[in-house]
């Protein structure tokens, strides 16, 4: 019980464990019938966390500089009919001129946040009205279709019955980004910048440019969502996926990125996705309703944002030293 508790208040370690909690209750659920663990299933999640997981990335990133990027449920949309109308004999050029919209609307959205000095709400909040906007504009409220078959069928091929194209590609840019975020100066500045944003710039932190290369990435990553989803279906359409966003939130939050900026990882926010895929997929598996899944998630965001509280944390703190000073005493007397 001590040895969970301690899980639990560690962000570093919390999204493993909660994901490790909720293969563990599913399994004990499904003890004997064994669709939970089926290679279906797997396949499943891995499908799962080849859309929420890029979305989740983008988002995760924008909030460890303390910004919040609601704009990227528009972009999915969006650069998945781009590539869609352009990448019909030539995917590369669709899947090119996909993420470079999401690249270029993420970088102008953080260029007007620091030209101007705006909140990343409102500005983000235009965005996505405005992204969604242009989405209905192209395709004229209807959904697009690809006649470009043998991409969809490549990007949804198993591999080894676990993962698909799809799913290895969103594999791949998580392993890319924690590489970045770990062993490179980027990341360094990325984390100073959310955690104290005026002491970086006193520092020599060039904040600004780091914010609008953070939302170019964000944008990027859920461009690649998009384009990467569109093609495997087949179509694409100006409603799609756009319930993403409190999804992508939630798994970032599992994951333990912090609201309050500087705290997180890609392979924290990966952790977060797996979870919430995990617990969708396995509750469907083993004939939940869809609705017990908001529920649950729900119930772990609260659970999490509890102890997050700073006050708790300071009751904790003094317990613990309360208590820590009583055993002193108490061997003293003793001896």
């Amino acid at each position: 019980m001590k040895r969970a508790v301690t899980v639990l208040l560690d962000p570093a370690a919390r999204p493993l464990g909660i994901m490790a909690a909720a293969i563990v209750v599913l399994a004990l659920i499904d003890r004997g019938t064994g669709y939970f663990f089926s290679l279906g299933t797997i396949f499943s999640v891995m499908q799962l966390f080849a859309t929420l997981g890029l979305v989740a990335l983008g988002l995760g990133l924008s909030m460890l500089v303390r910004e919040f990027d609601l704009s990227v449920a528009g972009i999915v949309g969006l650069a998945g009919c781009v590539a869609v109308m352009t990448g019909a004999s030539n995917p590369w050029l669709g899947l090119f001129l996909g993420v470079g919209t999401g690249v270029a609307s993420g970088a102008l959205q953080g260029l007007i946040m620091t030209r101007l000095g705006l909140s990343s709400v409102g500005v983000t909040l235009g965005g996505l009205l405005t992204l969604q906007g242009i989405t209905y504009v192209l395709t004229e409220n209807r959904t697009i279709s690809y006649p470009n078959l043998a991409v969809a069928l490549k990007l949804n091929e198993p591999i080894a019955d676990l993962v698909s194209v799809r799913s290895g590609v969103a594999v791949m840019v998580f392993v890319a980004a924690a590489l970045v975020m770990t062993w490179t100066r980027i990341g360094r500045d990325v984390i100073a910048t959310g955690s104290d944003r005026r002491a970086s710039r006193i520092a020599g932190l060039n904040t600004d440019r780091i914010i609008i290369g953070v939302f170019a990435a964000s944008g990027a990553s859920a461009a690649l969502a998009g384009v990467l989803l569109s093609y495997s279906l087949g179509a694409a359409s100006p409603v799609a996926l756009a319930d993403v966003l409190a999804p992508a939130a939630a798994a970032a939050i599992v994951g333990g990125v912090s609201v309050g900026g500087g705290r997180g990882s890609p392979m924290g926010i990966a952790a977060g996705v797996l979870t919430l895929c995990i617990l969708r997929s396995g509750l469907s598996a083993i004939g939940v309703e869809p609705h017990i899944h908001d529920l649950v998630t729900g119930t772990i965001l609260v659970v999490i944002a509890t102890v997050d509280a700073p006050d708790l944390a300071r009751r904790l703190t003094v317990w613990r030293l309360d208590r820590a000073e009583r055993w002193e005493k108490r061997l003293a007397r003793s001896s």
